[in-house]
């Protein structure tokens, strides 16, 4: 199961920084690819607003 962001997001990157394969863009808001998103949940334990969950 890949992660996705909520509402929460604040657009400040911690989650971009932390990703092993390269699955989040930022635009405004963090995006996540599920195709290369591989679940490992670096992202979501990044995440100062708790904005990334499980998908």
């Amino acid at each position: 199961m890949t992660r996705k962001v909520t509402e929460e997001c604040i657009g400040c990157g911690a989650c971009v920084d932390s990703c092993p394969v390269t699955a989040i863009v930022l635009n405004d808001k963090a995006e996540i690819d599920p195709d290369t998103c591989i679940d490992c949940g670096a992202c979501e334990s990044e995440c100062p607003v708790s904005a990334i969950v499980e998908a």
